[in-house]
């Protein structure tokens, strides 16, 4: 019975251990086999007890462990197993020969017993050290495999996770792809508006100084008007001294005619640069600097917005005054564009003086300034070596100290609604700063009046 315990165990451990094998993959033939040599070796063990015929039941365990580690050696599914099969051959080898040389030869095997014994009894400790080892081994493999499953869990969820936010960001990039291609139809539709207000506001100014230029032209025209007439009367006077012979008279007149020509010429070259600026600041800009005479440029343009004021104010009255350095000469600007700056800058200072001339006029309004009020502009040039800096002094009553920062912005206006666009500073500062490279400066002294100031690089 001691003997059968051995063989018993190693049975069911071995029968176990294959039972596993072919549950974990799939065959289902040999799970029943492996079953019903467990319960097979129960009963051969209990039969044993019972009938006590180890003797003759030994050599149905030797059948039977040889018959399983045959079977598993020969299956090529089951060559991971082979390191735990190795484990009982020793067991099986040395347990059979012994039993075998006992049936044999009983006198040998009986002096050598104690041998046979402890040969059984190393084989024993082989498989244990052996089981155990693998017993850790597969625990170490399985603490691998479940730590190389939650490993692949978190990948696959990781690749969902992925797929999902790739998904997503798909869906973002398209909603701001979209975004942004309306937002850049905006900007050109933006832009083009932009476009058309600034060119609307140009025409603007242009027609409030379409009575200014009027006026300014008149001048010259009627100089050119009167000297024709005067040199016709001369010349008619001349044809009589010829027939009369009297060429001293003659050369007189003559004289006179080449004066008056001259002084025609003068003045038609002045009506064709009052034309020439006019058509210069309707059109659009060509975006080509040239030398250009800034005084005569500041000095044309104040005229202009004097009478484009009086045209449509006839009381309107001030007081102009100017002071040019005359060494700056010309300098490279867009003149159509530095014009427009000028300009706007002047027609605000008039508009400035006007409204501070009107509060005396209103009972409703309080005077601000001394009643010996005398509005005035000043446009003065200068020549700083690296720079030439043109300003436009008023003396109104400035601008409110909290307008000061929102002046340059567009469609920020000071001025009462409906009688300003906001347009006309921005324009002027993104025609300095931008397109010529310059600085466009407010000093504001609120109760006594502002000075703007253009720096140009030379």
């Amino acid at each position: 019975m001691h003997l059968s315990l051995g063989p018993l165990i190693f049975t069911l451990l071995l029968t176990q251990r294959l039972f596993r094998f072919s549950k974990i993959n799939n065959h289902p033939q040999w799970e029943r086999l492996f079953r019903y040599a467990r319960y097979f070796a129960i009963f051969l063990f209990v039969t044993e007890i019972l009938i006590a015929a180890s003797n003759s039941t030994r050599w149905v365990w030797h059948i039977i462990l040889i018959s399983l580690i045959l079977f598993a050696f020969q299956q090529k599914e089951m060559r991971s197993l082979r390191m735990f099969l190795m484990a009982f051959i020793p067991y099986v080898l040395v347990a059979f020969f012994s039993d075998l040389i006992q049936l044999i030869l009983s006198s040998f095997y009986s002096r050598w017993e104690n041998y046979f014994e402890t040969a059984v009894m190393l084989s024993v400790i082989w498989l244990v050290a052996i089981l155990f080892s693998h017993y850790r081994q597969s625990k170490a493999a399985e603490k691998e495999r479940i730590k190389r499953q939650h490993e692949d869990e978190i990948n696959r969820a990781i690749a969902i996770r992925k797929v999902e936010l790739e998904g997503l960001v798909d869906e973002r990039t398209a909603e701001i792809t979209k975004q942004k291609e309306e937002l850049e139809k905006a900007l050109e539709e933006l832009k083009a508006t932009q476009g058309q207000l600034i060119q609307s506001e140009k025409m603007a100014s242009l027609g409030e100084l379409t009575a200014g230029i009027a006026h300014e032209i008149q001048n010259p025209l009627n100089f050119v008007n009167n000297f024709s007439e005067i040199n016709k009367e001369l010349l008619e006077e001349m044809s009589e001294e010829i027939e009369k012979g009297n060429l001293d008279e003659v050369k007189l007149i003559a004289k006179d005619v080449i004066e008056n020509e001259q002084k025609i010429n003068h003045h038609g070259k002045r009506a064709d640069s009052i034309v020439k600026g006019m058509l210069q600041h309707s059109r659009s800009t060509s975006g080509i600097k040239e030398p250009t005479d800034i005084n005569a440029l500041a000095d044309e343009y104040l005229r202009l917005a004097y009478h484009g004021m009086r045209a449509k104010d006839k009381t309107f009255n001030v007081t102009m005054k100017t002071d040019f350095d005359e060494s700056i000469g010309k300098i490279n600007v867009i003149p159509q564009d530095i014009g427009r700056v000028i300009l706007n800058l002047i027609t605000n200072a008039f508009y400035a003086v006007q409204v501070e001339t009107q509060n005396y006029a209103s009972p409703q309004q309080a005077p601000r300034k001394q009643p010996d009020y005398n509005p005035t502009v000043i446009v003065s040039t200068k020549n700083t070596g690296t720079h030439v800096k043109i300003s436009v002094d008023d003396n109104g009553n400035g601008i409110p100290q909290a307008a000061i920062d929102k002046i340059f912005q567009p469609f920020f206006t000071t001025k009462p609604s409906g009688q300003g666009t906001g347009l006309g500073l921005s324009m002027s500062y993104e025609i300095v700063t931008k397109a010529h490279g310059g600085e466009l400066k407010v000093d504001n002294k609120p109760g006594e009046g502002v000075r703007f100031t253009i720096i140009l690089p030379i």
